[in-house]
């Protein structure tokens, strides 16, 4: 066995001989790694260049256009020329107004007797309905007088039907039979006050 103090001797030397053994091939990654970089940074740097020149309206580089004509491209032209010359100019064509017969203005014809005209769906729907009536647009207008006029012709059959009852409890059954009287204002058709006529 060998002392700790032998074991220490030995420790460094082997570290230097690892680091000696090591440091090439190290210091060679370490350069490729940091060529790596610079070519990365130079990439993200040429990308962001073009970016920016095409956000601020410059065009991005382009390649180089062929300086040549080629035979597809001369036969485009001379069939462009050729299409503008057979076609007559707008100018030409164009007609005075007072060449050109005048159309009957069909939206402000006259209607014919006996015909209606309805410029919404409402109005639509009313001149097409069969129902003869009116609609009421107020029945609480007519309320008091129609339930008066209800009173007088009832309020004696009432009387007569149950002659032991007061005034105000045969009140009270006009106002039932009112309610659900077919001449009461509100039972009868109404619409609301704001619908067209």
């Amino acid at each position: 066995m060998t002392s700790p103090q032998g074991l220490r001797a030995e420790l460094p030397e082997a570290r230097a001989d690892d680091v000696s053994a090591l440091s090439p091939s190290w210091q060679e990654e370490k350069e490729k790694r940091r060529l790596e970089q610079l070519e990365r940074k130079k990439e993200t740097q040429r990308l962001l260049e073009e970016e920016d020149s095409k956000l601020k309206g410059g065009k991005a580089p382009r390649v180089a256009a062929p300086s040549k004509v080629t035979r597809a491209q001369i036969e485009e032209t001379l069939r462009r020329d050729h299409q503008h010359k057979e076609a007559p100019d707008p100018a030409e064509k164009a007609k005075s107004h007072l060449e050109v017969p005048l159309e009957e203005n069909v939206n402000r014809r006259v209607l014919e007797e006996g015909s209606v005209e309805a410029r919404t769906i409402e109005d639509a729907i009313a001149v097409l309905s069969v129902t003869e009536e009116a609609a009421d647009r107020h029945p609480e207008r007519r309320m008091r007088a129609a339930f008066t006029a209800f009173e007088e012709a009832q309020l004696p059959r009432l009387k007569q039907e149950n002659p032991n009852m007061r005034l105000s409890q045969l009140k009270q059954l006009l106002k039932k039979e009112w309610l659900r009287s077919p001449d009461n204002p509100m039972n009868q058709r109404a619409v609301p006050f704001n619908t067209p006529k």
